[in-house]
């Protein structure tokens, strides 16, 4: 089997429900799709949510590596060796990560479809289902319980606040959601870089006693010793998400103990090859692995749920990217089930060729 062509594209969808970050306001994502066809007919296809913050690149940015690099390298090799062409293609795909794990993302959904069998198996198998947590960006009180009663009554038991402006307001945002939702609702708080480590700290002690999960990324991405710093005096465990895309970055906070658990994101770190090496990092030091979503079409999630369901070392997951997206062209990919997700059965990431 030979890879005979490869085609890139962009597509961009509203979100029913635009929100705001501590960095951010989002109405809209543009998503890059990459497929890859064979001599016999077989095609894998990838997705990936590039972000400038997060992954370096735009997405314009990341088509056009697809299309200028990547197919040169890849047009007329053996599609079912997926390490020698990711590792081939890395040294060309340096600060690109979300261009290597569209590569990455297509491969793996190629061989899952020449065995004939979903991803999630061929990968390990652990789990048929995991919870997710449903994000709630920057709003006001009311309107941030408003939002906590509407994802519960759909089935979300796990609530993931945004928030890294103010951490007096961020904590009465808190209190009032847990007020309203009550013990039973796992909550979840992301800065996404906001804070010092003095307002982190302060957020930590105050939170803990709203028996708040976690803290995700309290402090900029590349102030490692500052996470370090509230990681080791937070009484939450803080968890890395912007400071983490590299595997070299994974080996400096698990050596340094800069936080208790890794935020793992397909797009960032450049697919399921990269993000395995992750694993068994996280494993060895006893992080915590988390794996995490851009705002992404179904496909996208779809990949980082089958990474999800197929190993041991993840115990959490927050893959709410694709609800709401309007024109999504793989809606269905996954199922959501009472706050659960559920993969398609079809072979590869059940993701269908679309175009």
């Amino acid at each position: 089997m030979r890879i005979t062509q490869a085609e890139a594209w962009l597509v961009t969808m509203r979100l029913e429900e635009p929100y705001s970050v501590a960095y951010r306001y989002s109405d809209s994502t543009t998503n890059v799709f990459f497929r890859l066809e064979t001599d016999q007919g077989v095609f894998g296809l990838g997705c990936v949510a590039p972000d400038p913050e997060v992954t370096g690149e735009t997405a314009e940015q990341t088509l056009q590596t697809l299309q200028g690099v990547v197919l040169p390298l890849v047009k007329g090799e053996d599609p079912l060796r997926i390490t020698k062409l990711l590792e081939a293609a890395k040294p060309h795909l340096l600060g690109a990560p979300a261009a290597l794990g569209a590569l990455d993302l297509a491969l793996h959904d190629l061989i899952g479809k020449v065995a004939g069998l979903p991803l999630w198996r061929l990968l390990g198998g652990y789990r048929e289902s995991i919870a997710t947590s449903m994000t709630i960006g920057i709003l006001p009180e009311a309107e941030t319980v408003e939002r906590a009663l509407h994802w519960i009554e759909r089935g979300f038991r796990i609530l993931k606040i945004k928030g890294g402006h103010d951490w007096e307001i961020d904590i009465a945002r808190i209190r009032r959601v847990r007020e309203a939702v009550g013990n039973e609702i796992t909550i979840r708080f992301d800065a996404n870089q906001g804070y010092t480590p003095e307002a982190a700290l302060k957020f930590a002690w105050a939170a803990s006693a709203a028996r708040v999960e976690l803290m995700e990324q309290p402090v900029a991405k590349h102030k490692v010793e500052e996470l370090a710093l509230v990681n080791s005096r937070s009484p939450l465990p803080i968890m890395a998400d912007e400071s983490l895309t590299t595997l070299s970055q994974a080996k400096e906070l698990a050596l340094h103990r800069s936080v208790s658990l890794f935020n793992i994101k397909l797009t960032k770190v450049g697919g399921i090859h990269e993000a395995m090496k992750m694993l068994s990092l996280a494993d060895s030091s006893k992080i915590g692995i988390m794996i995490g979503c851009m705002d992404e079409a179904s496909a996208g999630i779809s990949a980082g749920l089958h990474l999800a369901l197929a190993r041991p070392e993840v115990t959490l997951a927050d893959l709410d990217g694709h609800i709401g997206l309007e024109g999504d062209p793989t809606a269905g990919s996954v199922r959501v089930e009472n706050g659960f997700l559920f993969p398609s059965h079809e072979p590869g990431l059940g993701c269908g060729g679309i175009r």
